[in-house]
């Protein structure tokens, strides 16, 4: 039975988009049902059934409260400056960039793991 985790991801513009995660591919998508209908046409021919998991946007050991809260911060600074027809100072800017990178990460490693624990 394939497994397809689906976790939230912070695009560039600072809204939110869905990844769908599974053995052999990825997608993603406006909400988590669009991120899962744009994957499940890769999943195997005649898969009897699909395990679906939609990750919470919580702290843990591979993306700590302390870097929600600074993202969560550079997100409301970047929209601001963005409101104002200005740009983040490029320290700040690339902090956004690396924390975003690390979330992504974090969620794609809490996705495999999961996957291994069902013996995927």
């Amino acid at each position: 039975m394939p497994s397809i985790a689906i976790f939230p991801v912070v695009n560039d513009d600072g809204g939110q988009t869905f990844r769908a995660v599974a053995k052999t591919a990825q997608s993603e998508g406006r909400t988590a049902g669009e991120a899962l209908d744009a994957v499940t046409p890769s999943l195997p021919p005649g898969s009897s059934g699909t395990v679906v998991v939609i990750q919470p946007m919580l702290p843990d050991t591979l993306f700590t409260a302390a870097q929600r809260i600074r993202l969560g911060q550079l997100m409301a600074d970047w929209r601001a400056a963005r409101d104002a027809g200005h740009s983040l100072p490029p320290s700040e800017a690339a902090e956004l960039d690396r924390l975003v990178e690390d979330e992504l990460a974090a969620a794609t490693k809490r996705s495999e793991q999961f996957l291994q624990g069902l013996g995927q």
